[in-house]
């Protein structure tokens, strides 16, 4: 059984970082949600997030948590060069899983951590947040429904202005430092969430003296014949805005398209229609959307979630491979990236 007597969903939380707090924050907002326990490399450390949350139980050591059978899900939050030695530890003893994006470094990684879930019968998600925010739920079934006809084409951007110094986690080349990962993975997504995977994948970069991406551009195609352009950075701030144009019409997502407030639709013939999130959906609290399907899911039985599926994370992943392929950023200790598609 799932949870508690009155029904609550027993959380873990591996890592203390800036991610890990809002994630936490957001559960202590949920009535369904208890987080039991904490860990982190530092005893300090964890026994600080958890004096901070109201925590029962920390733990200097990662194992710890994931031996801890009172523990319904644990929700990763470490670097992505930890994911899967994290992730892998929890599914190993049986814990059920929500690991952050990048899912991890690549995608061979990704899929032995697939496998290990399939394998001891866990749910493992991915934590890509966007793909259970409402609002974005809603612009996904307008396409489908054929809103603005066939997809003709996507765009989306994530650029932070920096600068990030060399000893930032982000020009780390060892934790998957760059913007591909870390920002890329949006846009990525977003493509994918509305066209699948694709079939072709061309990029390129400007890379630091560390070897990792400063900003990477790339355009993704398909057979049907759609494109998607998506490009990240780490040294220009962008808008962060996507646009989906159709056969029939286009739409819209301003600033944060990955958390939106609103997105503008414009069917061919039609006056403008303006979609609007709840007030409560903004930034700082949408991580709640993507923990309440887990707890949904848990609850049914259910060992992935239709919204976050699992061959769609592996998906994100060959591309994201794919890109690194092209502009030439290579983890330590990987082998050559398969090619996805043609150069």
């Amino acid at each position: 059984m799932v949870g508690t007597a009155d029904g609550r969903v027993r959380w873990g939380i591996l890592a203390t970082g800036g991610i890990a707090s809002a994630f936490a924050a957001d559960l202590v907002d949920l009535p369904d949600a208890e987080i039991v326990a904490v860990a982190s490399r530092s005893e300090e450390s964890a026994k600080a997030f958890a004096e901070r949350f109201g925590i029962p139980r920390a733990y200097g050591r990662w194992g710890a948590l994931a031996e801890d059978a009172d523990v319904d899900v644990v929700y990763v939050a470490t670097p992505h060069s930890a994911h899967r030695a994290a992730a892998g530890m929890c599914l190993e003893a049986g814990r059920n899983v929500l690991c952050e994006k990048a899912f991890t470094l690549n995608a061979r990684e990704a899929g032995e951590l697939v496998a290990l879930a399939k394998e001891r019968g866990t749910f493992l998600m991915e934590a890509m947040w966007m793909y259970c925010h409402p609002l974005v739920r809603r612009l996904k079934a307008l396409v489908d429904d054929g809103a603005i006809g066939e997809v003709r084409s996507v765009q989306a951007d994530f650029g932070l202005a920096g600068p990030f110094p060399p000893s930032h986690r982000l020009r780390d080349l060892a934790l998957g430092g760059g913007a591909l990962l870390d920002l890329g993975v949006y846009p990525v997504s977003f493509a994918q969430l509305l066209l699948g995977e694709p079939s072709d994948v061309v990029a390129r970069a400007v890379l630091s003296d560390e070897g990792v991406d400063l900003q990477t551009g790339a355009l993704l195609s398909w057979e049907s014949g759609a494109l998607a352009s998506v490009h990240c950075s780490i040294h220009g701030g962008t808008p962060v805005t996507a646009a989906v144009t159709g056969s029939r019409g286009r739409i819209d997502v301003p600033h944060g398209f990955f958390y939106p407030d609103r997105f503008v639709l414009q069917r061919d013939g039609h006056d403008p229609e303006e979609f609007r999130a709840d007030p409560s959906d903004g930034p700082r609290n949408s991580l709640k959307h993507e923990a309440t399907e887990v707890m949904r899911a848990l609850r049914a039985g259910e060992t992935e979630s239709p919204l976050v599926p699992l061959e769609g994370t592996l998906a994100v992943m060959r591309t994201l491979d794919a890109i690194r392929d092209r502009i030439g950023v290579r983890y330590p200790g990987e082998e050559p990236a398969p090619q996805l598609a043609s150069a």
